[in-house]
């Protein structure tokens, strides 16, 4: 027996933890890590090496169907504690059903950009926020699959601290 996920049934949005904002379209940050091409004697040729933990901006991006008091909460200049909690559909292959698993991204992000939107009769508004993301911690199933947190200097993947060993080596 496995599950297969499938989906995203639906999700909700909260302001440090229990605040609803609403509805809105969502698009999560990228994570790329920081690169730097080295070659010489011994490499055919040029490798764009990762740097180990370090990762270059990432940005999460929030559009409102309506301009709302809450939208405007996250234009304030400060960083924001933000969960995506999320519930996905998988089908059961054991009893060839369906069933939903939670996870849930969390973020700590300071504003970058907010657009008000445009005004069309009958029509959303558009209304967005770009957010610069701090830390990001993604759970699914109870698991934490990433944790990134670039103040406390902690890279996390699938339960490996890839930047423990660098802590201890730089004492922090």
């Amino acid at each position: 027996m496995k599950t297969i996920p499938e989906k995203l049934i639906n999700y909700s949005v909260y302001l440090n933890g229990a605040q609803y904002l609403g509805a809105a379209d969502v698009t999560l940050p990228t994570i790329e890590s920081l690169t730097e091409t080295f070659s010489g004697a011994g490499i055919a040729g040029e490798v764009d090496s990762p740097t180990l933990g370090h990762y270059a901006s990432m940005t999460v991006s929030m559009t409102w169907r309506t301009l709302t008091k809450e939208s405007m909460l996250l234009m304030a200049p400060e960083s924001h504690l933000i969960d995506f909690r999320m519930s996905q559909q998988v089908y059961n292959t054991g009893n060839s059903s369906l069933g939903s698993s939670g996870a849930r991204v969390t973020i700590k992000a300071m504003p970058k950009s907010g657009e008000l939107g445009t005004l069309n009769v009958g029509q959303t508004t558009g209304t967005t926020n770009e957010l610069e993301v701090t830390y990001i911690k993604v759970v699914s199933e109870g698991l934490t699959i990433i944790e990134i947190d670039k103040f406390a200097f902690k890279a996390v993947i699938n339960g490996k601290d890839y930047l423990a060993e660098v802590r201890k080596q730089l004492g922090v």
